[in-house]
């Protein structure tokens, strides 16, 4: 079993940067696809990237893609995800998972396949 915490979330002006962190208890987190959702008010909760395993193959949403990077770090069992060029339509609870099954696209869009979730950290972009 895993414990995920975010932390690093915050309010910023469009345009802004923010990093997000989620740390890992146990020791088997490398035996983890990792993955970030998040969910605006009254909207449902949506896939935003995942990480494999060692970090070496990763998946974006298009709506994400070339403006936010996620990584992992297996020694310090956490996992970051860095956004960049925020708009406010990013404006969201963010939540990291943890997946036992292996890398697959189609798998890790979709948050039932996670086994483990964080508690989110709210994201707030002003325009």
């Amino acid at each position: 079993q895993v414990q995920l915490v975010e932390s690093g979330g915050g309010s910023v002006q469009a345009g802004g940067s923010l990093r997000l962190s989620c740390a890992a208890s146990g020791r088997t987190f490398s035996s983890y696809a990792m993955g970030w959702f998040r969910q605006a008010p009254g909207k449902e909760r949506e896939f935003v990237v995942a990480i494999s395993r060692t970090g070496s193959s990763t998946y974006y949403a298009a709506y994400v893609k070339g403006r936010f990077t996620i990584s992992r770090d297996n020694a310090k069992n956490t996992v970051f995800l860095q956004m960049n060029s925020l708009k406010a339509e990013d404006t969201a609870v963010y939540y990291c998972a943890a997946a036992t099954t292996d890398f697959r696209e189609s798998t890790l869009i979709v948050d039932v396949s996670y086994q483990y979730w964080g508690q989110g950290t709210q994201v707030t972009v002003s325009s």
